[in-house]
């Protein structure tokens, strides 16, 4: 997180696909409307990693494997 602490945090979400040996898979950009930084993401899993590390510092925690978004 950068060292300015904001009480939230604001990104544009952009979802796409692409089909890909047949299938079909998701990719992912945010945007920071703060500073127009922008972060693309491979696949959603890698999304959801990169908010979890935007929240670390407030000592919020990943969700049980039991109970995994992409299951």
């Amino acid at each position: 997180m950068t060292s300015r602490k904001y009480r939230y945090l604001s990104y544009l979400l952009r979802l796409w696909f692409v089909r890909q040996n047949g299938y079909v898979i998701w990719r992912a950009s945010l945007e920071d409307p703060h500073d127009g930084t922008r972060s693309s993401f491979a696949n959603m899993e890698a999304l959801i990693n990169f908010l979890y590390q935007q929240i670390q510092d407030t000592g919020d925690k990943k969700p049980d494997n039991n109970l995994s978004l992409f299951s």
